[in-house]
């Protein structure tokens, strides 16, 4: 019945949920640090995606630029998804591959973050930009699952993986909108502080 299959789907989110904050509290911690002491050097962070995680990196980058849930100064994140004209120009003269990293190789300055999401891993056009980044001295933050798929073998020293112990997309889809919300309230806390128990209200 379809109740039941909506029921199921709550209870494996919770599942993955909790299967992936007892796996990846410290990375994210660990993540949430990097991404302050980038903000904090007057560097920037520059998010790409495809798809649902395109939206993730818009969203990311507007918690970031606006607010999330507190009052402070914009951060420097800027979403690598939203610009048509450089999408469909760098697509049409070159290849649908070179979208994202064209776009860091033009912005991307050393000491900025590349933040990397892709549920399988395997994104071409991703993994174009950390080619990209790495040749720009930037550092690159990963978001995937499914194991990590050819991303993990690109990582460099000093750069990050949180990878969401899942195989089904849609579960992994929903720690990453987690995930983003941790980096941001991470983010926050360690920039302004411990919330007011009402502040975030």
């Amino acid at each position: 019945m379809l109740i039941d299959r909506i029921t199921q789907q709550f209870e494996d989110s919770v599942r993955t949920k909790q299967k992936s904050a007892e796996l990846l509290h410290q990375i994210i911690a660990d993540a949430v640090q990097m991404l302050v002491e980038t903000l904090g050097e007057g560097n920037k962070i520059l998010a790409c995606g495809n798809g649902g995680s395109a939206a993730d990196a818009q969203h990311f980058a507007a918690e970031l630029v606006g607010r999330f849930e507190r009052e402070r100064p914009g951060l420097a994140a800027l979403a690598l998804t939203t610009d048509s004209s450089i999408l469909t120009a760098v697509g049409n003269d070159y290849s649908y591959e070179q979208v994202f990293a064209k776009q860091v190789q033009a912005l991307g300055q050393p000491g900025d973050v590349l933040f990397a999401i892709s549920t399988s891993g395997n994104s071409a056009n991703v993994i174009a930009a950390i080619h990209a980044a790495h040749e720009r001295d930037m550092r690159v933050l990963a978001l995937t699952g499914k194991g990590g798929g050819r991303i993990v073998d690109l990582l460099a020293e000093g750069d990050m993986h949180i990878c969401v112990p899942a195989e089904r997309t849609a579960r992994i889809q929903e720690v990453h909108l987690l995930t983003l919300h941790c980096l941001c309230d991470g983010i926050d806390q360690l920039l302004l502080g411990e919330a007011d128990e009402d502040s975030h209200y």
